[in-house]
């Protein structure tokens, strides 16, 4: 129907009125507003970003694992990462941590999902659900139940039956507990993006035609549910509408070809800031620079959502694998050279460069959304892109270096940029520089491993030995595959065979006989007639290994003892059912006769796990369950340690230092540190881990009982220390032209202006907490060299620099240093004024001591 306007001037009200009271129609702060009041949130997305309750915005998100701390300490890590910048968590939901036997969930201690998304709720961020089934994550079998594995007819991630029906169960169970929190968006709760499914594309080719079919239904199914939030697959460039396709890797500016439908954003799930660690590797790090100008370049392409993962992964907060819970050959700290490192602290530059960089993205928050983007190609290793609102002075620039070697002078709009060697600048008006990625104006930490005065005190050692089978019941002709005999129970399973020698057999010169045993992984101990033979094992990078060594061997019935030894199960690749592991042949050469093949001519008897698991002796109960024997000094393998510690001092974290040790488990009033291995040397001929966290909330004041299972002989437990962990020594590291600090800058209206009287370079430096600058370490202006912790002087040096520092630092819990010449030049005199110069500064914190 028609309506004519000078017939119905109250209906043209109204309608005025209604369009007036519509989010859409409202000015951004009448917007803002709206939508603080209302706690009920629709969430849609277009071609630019996700629109939450009618708002496009911008999402900065980092990974933290629920499992991989304490609930404790979950609200510190939480706090910590929104004053970090960021405004949503991702986390992934651990499907055989909460389903460990099929049929019964558990919801409690470090499983509380719930809890957890309220933490996050109530610091008013934004939660990102990844559900799997499979999630990789470097977690033992990729999150799958070993359960899984027995269901007759089975096939994990395709388009198979069985797989697809506890699939939908435990989807709905974790999806319905959430609805009845009321935890999703459109209910008022903070979940406003879902994930099924994990790098998919990865393994989709092995399955053919029920691989799309899989990915197909898993789509079908979270839709089907009506949840009112956006889901995504990562690396799945053929997902399914409405499904978005998002990217994971280091340079997602660079490597992802956009979504696969011009209405989706452009998602980043995984921005992987570091590398996770395997026993045997030295350490790797991943640059905070390179971080940030990854990010920086995505934005500028039109990005509007990253999530800091951990690589092959990269986490915000690294976090623990407790007990046995990592994946094999991946280290029990996972992902610490995280903005948020294992014990929660804040890791900086890394921590407080990347904030800095939310800043300044929040400054181009207007023109990334609403703008027009633009893009001029200067030089061969330069570019400009820039947003722009039509018709406002709303506009954002992205200078951009790609040169590694040397800094470019970039001219933007009539004025010369110089921009870093592999860099780039923001410019949130498009005239001011007030972040450049290669320039960290932050503080630096490095981290103490301070020794416990009350925690070691004399340790008094008691020791229980496992006995060594010789011969156990079974009727299998070849060694049972390891993941089918331990399922997940143990790490550990046993193999015995006899076998006979004719006195012929031991006639032939040249060398002893040898036992050969070739395995598909992970470790392999090995025990002759009772005598140890030795060990062996492969790595994460090449599982597969063979022992092999001179045996002496006796005329008539000789017993041949294996102990297979697992460090978690995989976590990636396809028909992840049908992995194997464990010996696999076993012969002897060096007879007479000539080799003897005891693979599938003798026969196997089998047995899981160790006797001091199964009477869960590392618990205060368990302890008396078994007859310990003072620790004289040496003890054989397979033997378990007990000792009891005082808590250490002060509140700051804890571990345990496994010096002296070789391979094995630890528990500390019965809960699980998890898997130490100090005997695997990285190439640098060190352990990869030597430290193991111990939370708070598994400690007592008094007397905790410490229970450590070690593999190898001859061991020294008394070398193990207690030591407190703590960020007191901090650092800066600035140089004279570098772009001051973006706190300096704020947006009003359509304009950014400077909130300081002063915008002036200085370098910044905190203690945590109550603590206060106690002593100046280091401090030089000039050239000097090296990082926090290790700083050199230079040939260019202002000998009142640490005078300086000491009158503006010394005693504060914070202080602030210009960084001009003026600050450390006597009588206004340069020694070297051809040098540019830079302020490295190095203190340490502390608390006050009482008089």
């Amino acid at each position: 129907m028609r309506i004519h306007s000078s017939n119905h001037p109250w209906l043209l009200l109204a309608i005025l009125v209604v369009l007036l009271c519509f989010p859409g129609a409202l000015s951004s702060k009448d917007e803002e507003k709206a939508t603080s009041k209302n706690t009920k949130k629709e969430v849609t997305y277009d071609g630019t970003s996700l629109i939450i309750n009618g708002k496009r915005e911008l999402l900065y998100s980092g990974s933290i694992h629920y499992p991989r701390s304490t609930p404790d300490m979950w609200p510190k890590i939480i706090k910590r990462a929104k004053q970090g910048g960021l405004n949503t968590i991702q986390t992934y939901v651990f499907w055989n941590f909460h389903e460990l036997e099929q049929g019964k969930f558990n919801f409690s201690g470090r499983a509380d999902l719930v809890k957890f998304i309220k933490l996050i709720e109530k610091n008013g961020m934004y939660v990102t659900l990844r559900l799997g089934p499979f999630i990789q994550a470097e977690w033992t079998h990729g999150g799958l139940p070993y359960w899984l594995r027995e269901i007759p007819g089975i096939f994990f991630r395709t388009d198979n039956k069985p797989f697809k029906e506890h699939t939908e169960r435990y989807v709905r169970v974790i999806l319905d507990m959430m609805k009845e929190e009321k935890l999703f968006a459109p209910q008022g709760g903070p979940i406003i993006l879902g994930q099924i499914e994990n790098e998919y594309s990865a393994v989709q080719r092995a399955y053919k035609n029920d691989g799309s079919n899989y990915i197909k239904w898993a789509s079908k199914l979270v839709h089907s549910m009506n949840l009112g939030i956006p889901w995504v697959m990562c690396k799945q460039n053929d997902a399914p509408d409405p499904m978005i396709n998002a990217c994971n890797g280091r340079h997602c500016g660079d490597t992802f070809p956009g979504p696969n439908r011009e209405h989706k954003p452009s998602l980043w799930t995984e921005n992987w800031t570091t590398q996770f660690r395997v026993y045997g590797d030295p350490p790797v790090q991943r640059s905070v620079e390179d971080i940030a100008f990854s990010v920086a370049r995505f934005f500028s392409k039109n990005g509007s959502h990253v999530n800091y993962y951990m690589v092959d992964k990269n986490t915000y907060h690294g976090g623990t694998n407790f007990g046995r819970t990592s994946a094999h050959y991946v280290t029990t700290r996972y992902y610490d050279d995280a903005p948020l490192d294992e014990y929660g602290l804040e890791k900086e530059p890394k921590y407080g460069h990347l904030k800095h960089l939310h800043n300044a993205l929040n400054l181009c928050k207007k023109a990334l959304l609403w703008g027009q983007s633009r893009t001029e190609k200067p030089g061969k290793d330069t570019e400009i892109r820039y947003y722009e609102q039509p018709g406002t002075k709303v506009c954002a620039a992205f200078l951009a270096n790609n040169n590694t070697e040397s800094a470019e002078i970039i001219k933007f709009r009539g004025k010369d940029y110089v921009i870093p060697p592999r860099s780039i600048s923001i410019l949130p008006d498009c005239k001011t520089v007030v972040y450049s990625t290669g320039e960290i104006v932050s503080h630096h930490t490095a981290r103490n491993f301070m020794k416990s005065k009350k925690a070691n005190k004399k340790f008094d050692f008691k020791v229980f030995t496992e006995t060594v089978p010789q011969e156990l019941k079974g009727d299998s002709y070849v060694p049972v595959e390891l993941y089918g005999l331990a399922k997940d129970e143990s790490d550990y399973g046993w193999y015995t065979t006899n076998f006979k020698i004719d006195d012929s057999d031991l006639k032939k010169k040249g060398g002893k006989p040898t036992v050969r045993v070739a395995s598909l992984g992970h470790a392999l101990h090995a025990w002759l007639n009772g005598e140890y033979l030795g060990n062996g094992h492969g790595s994460h990078d090449e599982k597969s290994f063979v022992f092999q060594k001179p045996i002496a061997l006796k005329e008539g019935d000789n017993h041949l003892t294996m102990l297979g030894v697992l460090t978690g199960f995989p976590d990636s690749g396809s028909y992840l059912e049908h992995r194997f592991t464990g010996p696999r042949s076993v012969s002897i050469s060096g007879l007479s006769s000539g080799p003897m093949d005891l693979t599938e001519k003798s026969k196997w008897g089998n047995k899981v796990g160790m006797e001091g698991e199964k009477l869960d002796i590392h618990t205060e109960k368990g302890l008396k369950k078994v007859k310990w024997e003072k620790f004289s000094g040496k003890a054989p393998g397979l033997t378990w340690y007990q000792t009891y510690f005082d808590a250490p001092e002060s509140l700051s974290p804890a571990a345990i230092r496994m010096n002296g040790m070789g391979k094995g488990l630890i528990w500390v009033n019965g809960e699980g540190v998890g898997r130490y291995w100090m005997s695997f040397l990285s190439p640098l001929g060190k352990s990869t881990q030597i430290e193991y966290h111990i939370p708070r909330s598994f400690l007592k004041p008094k007397k905790n009982l410490l229970v450590i299972f070690e593999e190898e002989p001859n061991v020294n437990p008394e070398l193990i220390d207690f030591v407190i962990v703590n960020r007191d020594t901090v650092c800066s590291y600035i140089g004279e032209d570098y772009t001051p600090s973006v706190r300096h800058w704020a947006r009003k209206n359509d304009n950014v202006q400077a909130i300081t009287d002063d915008v002036q370079l200085t370098a910044n430096l905190k203690c945590s907490g109550t603590k206060k600058i106690s002593a100046v370490e280091f401090a030089s202006f000039g050239n000097p060299t090296g990082s926090c912790g290790n700083f050199t002087r230079g040939s260019c040096h202002a000998p009142v620099t640490k005078q300086v520092v000491e009158k503006y630092c010394l005693g504060k819990a914070e202080c602030v240093i210009p960084i001009n010449k003026s600050t450390f030049q006597e009588d206004k005199k340069d020694s070297c004024p051809k040098v540019v110069k830079t302020l490295a500064v190095q203190v340490k914190c502390g608390r006050p001591k009482k008089n």
